[in-house]
């Protein structure tokens, strides 16, 4: 894999309040919507990734409902990138946990999009002869739109690629009219351009309001699960490698569970209490001499800037601290 240059800068986008450290982090990946892109592309004349669209949706359910802490969108889609991870990966549960090691977080949420669509029906009286077409008309009728989106949701635990917990958010919505000639109502993207599915224009359409019903009822299900999943806590170990003033390089970084925002102590390794009988090392006795906070880390290595009354050396101990 590549190097994570600047992994998790500014990963997670939380709402106000220290409480909510507390909450669990989560990523959402893109949803695959291979199965119902024959009806995408049917519905906007273009292929749509409506996957994208939707998980963004999702996101921003998340992010309201305060149930989850969830990694910023930017930042997850450039470290992906920089470690290869394709679209169908990420689909796939055991990868999904690899990469929620990467970004650090609890637990990873995928899915997949299996109806996106509508269902019209038209019940009218042709035109020509004596009836209202000989007037140009083109036929009088009742025309019902009917719009379903259904979409399944996995959490996936990054320790053991288990699946916590599969979910599923259902939406629908329907119209009902008559018409003069013409085709039924809806809005469609039309002209090849990426559609914007959290535009106030699609969310009043009939499609829109499917996708955005199927979407909060997929959050409110999720968000039922917050309390289960399980806390993931990184013990970190390691040594300082370099020292330049109060900056400190480690020799630790990602790969250990190192990320920006991290707070380590850092300590001198002392006095070390030996069994008389074999030897073996039972206790180190260590003094602390600070802290040390994470602003940049990459695979091998991070750096941070150091807080306290001693300065430490190379060689003195870092390590995860309550």
């Amino acid at each position: 894999m590549k190097k994570a240059f600047g992994l998790l800068l500014i990963l997670v986008t939380i709402t106000s309040g220290a409480w909510a450290q507390d909450k669990k982090l989560v990523a959402v990946l893109d949803f695959d919507y291979g199965t119902v892109r024959s009806a995408v592309q049917a519905y906007f004349g273009t292929d749509q990734d409506v996957g994208k669209g939707i998980s963004l949706l999702l996101e921003q359910k998340l992010v309201q409902d305060a149930k989850y802490r969830v990694i910023d969108r930017n930042a997850m889609d450039k470290i992906l990138k920089e470690q290869n991870f394709s679209n169908s990966d990420r689909v796939d549960s055991s990868t999904a946990a690899k990469i929620g090691h990467i970004l650090g977080v609890s637990a990873i949420i995928t899915g997949s999009i299996t109806q996106f669509g509508r269902d019209d029906k038209h019940i009218g009286l042709g035109g020509g002869g004596y009836g209202l077409g000989k007037y140009g008309l083109g036929g009088l009728g009742k025309n019902d739109s009917k719009a379903v989106v259904k979409v399944t949701a996995k959490l996936i635990d990054i320790n053991t690629a288990e699946e916590l917990a599969i979910v599923t958010g259902s939406g629908e919505s329907k119209r009902g009219g008559f018409k003069l000639g013409g085709g039924g109502g809806g809005w469609s993207g039309g002209g090849g351009g990426q559609v914007d599915m959290g535009s106030s224009n699609f969310a009043e359409s009939i499609l829109g309001e499917a996708v955005n019903a199927a979407v909060a009822d997929l959050g409110q299900q999720l968000d039922d699960k917050a309390s289960s999943l399980p806390t993931v806590k990184v013990e970190v170990s390691g040594l300082v490698a370099d020292v330049e003033g109060n900056t400190l390089i480690l020799n630790v970084g990602t790969k250990a569970g190192v990320k920006v925002g991290d707070h380590l102590g850092v300590f001198h390794k002392g006095k070390e209490i030996r069994d008389p009988a074999t030897g073996k090392v039972l206790k180190t006795i260590n003094t602390r001499l600070g802290d040390i906070t994470i602003t940049e880390a990459d695979e091998s290595s991070a750096t941070g800037t150091f807080a306290g009354a001693t300065a430490p050396k190379v060689g003195d101990l870092v390590q995860t601290v309550d």
